[in-house]
């Protein structure tokens, strides 16, 4: 009955998604330009003075009432190769521009800066973003969910920015062969997002309510082209790179290893809006490495896809499910052995579809009887409503070639595990709501391995209230050997409410409660786990944040666990716990050169123990070249024998020097008591031209006690993009 309902209450809002989009008033025309146009931050063109401006911005923060207080202006053209954008900020307030570095992908929040949201599809669903901040450093991603946007993304273009005491300048060429449209179509979701830390003023051209991101696309205006843009034609583009690396691994051999590796990509337009991807022999090698977390989790835990061939549409393959209920999750391909090729087809065949087509092939291992694997994935989506989403997934890892055929390698790697799963995505016309449903089946050659999963949520954001309520189910024989799914066979309810107050003047800009509830049941709907806990938000005008909160968890353990993760013992299945806590975090204002957050939780834990966990993040930059950042995360934990007490540190430092917005070099140390490791990863990175690279990479990691070598190596990679 509790589905039947929640199917119900996604039907009721169906209604919002059939009105017309928001924001359709808003028109921006677009001509060919009347002359050449240099990139160069200056904007004196002649051209520019024959387009249409898009100016009178809307303020979004601190309060969405009315036009923003500092100007912007907008002019766009294009000729046959290129879309160009020239974008002038005033401010009336006088004050230094906050820019945080010249690194691409820069922290929206913590940077002056100006944000393009393109929809050439115009279904308010996917779309591109590019950008910059005063200092000229380079934003893009590709935009997915209606608002979110994957910065793993880059594609080829050029900008230039200028500053003066009254304004600075913004102006880019984007070729049309580095995003993907429908030929033939004269109009194009757009809009424009400013944020100036001096005034604390987010703005946008169209208006947003103040509860969503300037990114959201049921919001755009309209892009209107006096001609559909030019086709394409031809996009061919074969991006090869070589590298030469030597490495020892002091744990195991003690032997230096020399490895030269060449390979590289292909992308090869199908359609003007339908790409082809290829990959021989790839190498991930320049990739940041994970930032470490202390684990005190009883699950696995999630880090990011960070490798560029993955990225590219990867919302058709990787979002659907859940956080913790992922049917594919690309990082377990090529896990510990290589990857020797690969193809994906993907982005959109129509305005109402999109296809993803993905095959990557692994080689063996012959000292572990890892045989090649193969890894086929199949995503359909049509766009329903306004905004609103089915989507198809198949996902399919297939054992081929065994070097050794025997039942216990067999058992140990299955021919086969599959995941066929159907996906209703709910998106209002106004964002205000959002939903989702789906079922997935899995398959495998073990019948305890042919399970299911379903689970939907329906959730309402409004400037003063905001709600969601979700539901889970995960069998006991659900398995997702691609995916992420780290718990299973389990009945999950969870929600919250909040509501926020907006006092007329003051310091405080909102502040409110928020209740949180999660309640785990098995599937004979006994109660396994749940945690509950109520915040208190309070945003202050200047940007930072304050939250505090209680909490009260309980546990009913089913399955073995270490309380500390360190190996000491761990306790019973079927032992239960349950505790309470209190925490807090505040997070500075972004504009002072010197920031920070600072967080704690106090309170009880396992066996009636208690735990303390306090964590500070820091930050300092001398702008715009260097920015010193370090991380703090402190836990001690009592419990009784043999336990007893516990104390460990997780410290990062990261020192940042952005030479140039073509000129990077970073510097990651990190100390993890927990896991007895110390790492350093150094990479320098040269940009020498739009998308291509030269990367020098040097990790080293270290045992702490005792305090000697693990494993270290030394990385040179060539990358260089050649486009026809």
């Amino acid at each position: 009955m509790i589905r039947i309902a929640f199917f119900l209450l996604l039907l009721c809002t169906f209604q919002p998604c059939l009105s017309q989009k928001t924001n359709a008033s808003f028109r921006l025309n677009i001509r060919k330009a009347s002359a050449p146009i240099t990139i160069d931050g200056v904007g004196d063109d002649k051209a520019w003075q024959d387009t249409d401006v898009a100016t009178d911005f809307f303020m979004v923060l601190p309060m969405d009432e009315g036009k923003a207080n500092e100007p912007t202006e907008i002019r766009m053209a294009y000729d046959d190769k290129n879309i160009y954008l020239l974008a002038t900020f005033y401010h009336n307030m006088k004050g230094d521009y906050y820019v945080e570095s010249l690194r691409r992908d820069f922290n929206f929040g913590k940077n002056d800066n100006f944000l393009l949201f393109l929809d050439p599809f115009n279904n308010q669903t996917t779309g591109f973003s590019f950008g910059s901040n005063a200092y000229g450093a380079q934003w893009d991603g590709t935009m997915y969910n209606g608002s979110t946007v994957d910065l793993n993304w880059d594609s080829k273009w050029i900008s230039e920015t200028t500053r003066d005491d009254e304004k600075w300048v913004f102006e880019m060429a984007l070729p049309f062969k580095s995003i993907r449209y429908e030929d033939g179509v004269s109009e194009w979701g757009i809009n424009f997002s400013r944020l100036d830390l001096k005034s604390t003023e987010k703005s946008s051209w169209t208006p947003i309510p103040r509860q969503l991101p300037t990114a959201s696309l049921a919001h755009t205006g309209t892009l209107v082209w006096d001609t559909p843009p030019p086709p394409p034609g031809l996009n061919f583009s074969l991006i090869p790179y070589v590298l030469g690396s030597v490495g020892k691994d002091l744990e195991n051999t003690g032997d230096s290893e020399y490895v030269i590796k060449v390979g590289g990509d292909v992308k090869f337009s199908l359609t003007s809006s339908l790409n082809l991807d290829l990959t021989v022999n790839p190498d991930f090698s320049q990739v940041e490495v994970d930032r470490q977390i202390t684990n005190l989790d009883r699950f696995e835990l999630f880090f990011p896809e960070k490798r560029q061939f993955f990225l590219e549409n990867g919302d058709l393959f990787a979002s659907f499910g859940y956080e913790n209920i992922r049917p594919f999750f690309s990082r377990r391909i090529g896990l510990g052995v290589p990857i020797q090729a690969g193809a994906r087809v993907s982005g959109n065949l129509n305005k109402k579809w999109r296809l993803g087509l993905m095959d990557m092939q692994t080689a063996s291992v012959d000292e572990t009887g890892l045989p090649s694997q193969n890894f086929g994935v199949l995503s359909l989506q049509r766009k329903v409503f306004s905004r609103s989403n089915i989507g198809l997934l198949f996902v399919n890892k297939q054992s081929v070639n065994y070097p050794r055929e025997n039942d216990s390698i067999s058992a140990l790697y299955p021919k086969f595990n599959r995941n066929l799963g159907l996906e209703y995505n709910l998106a209002s016309s106004d964002n205000l709501w959002n939903g989702k449903a789906f079922f997935l089946k899995s398959f495998s050659p073990d019948e305890t391995a042919n399970g299911i999963t379903q689970a939907a949520h329906l959730e309402y954001k409004s400037r003063k209230w905001s709600w969601r309520v979700q539901e889970e189910w995960v069998s006991d024989d659900y398995s997702a050997e691609v995916g992420f799914v780290p718990r299973i066979g389990y009945l999950n309810f969870n929600g919250y409410v909040g509501h926020l107050f907006f006092p007329k003047g003051g310091t405080v800009l909102s502040h409110g409660p928020r209740m949180n509830a999660k309640y785990y049941f098995n599937e004979n709907f006994a109660k396994t786990d749940n945690t509950s806990f109520l915040q208190y938000l309070v945003n202050f005008r200047n940007r930072s944040d304050l939250m505090v909160f209680v909490s009260d968890d309980y546990v009913k353990l089913l399955s073995p666990f270490d309380p500390t993760q360190l190996g000491i013992a761990k306790l019973n299945i079927g032992t239960e716990h349950q505790w309470n806590a209190l925490g807090w975090e505040y997070i500075s204002k972004p504009q002072s050169l010197f920031t920070y957050t600072l967080a704690g939780r106090l309170g009880g834990y396992y066996l009636d123990g208690n735990r303390t966990s306090l964590t500070a993040e820091l930050g300092y930059r001398f702008q715009p070249y260097v920015s010193l950042s370090g991380n703090l995360n402190y836990n001690h934990i009592r419990l009784p024998a043999p336990w007893n007490t516990n104390e460990f540190w997780l410290i990062g430092s990261e020192i940042d020097i952005t030479f140039t917005n073509k000129l990077f070099f970073a510097n990651l140390f990190q100390y993890n008591e927990q896991t007895k490791n110390f790492n350093l990863n150094s990479r320098f990175q040269w940009r020498y031209s739009p998308a291509s690279d030269l990367f020098l990479v040097y990790t080293n990691n270290y045992f702490i006690e005792p305090f000697e070598g693990r494993n270290w190596g030394l990385t040179l990679k060539f990358t260089y993009w050649f486009n026809r």
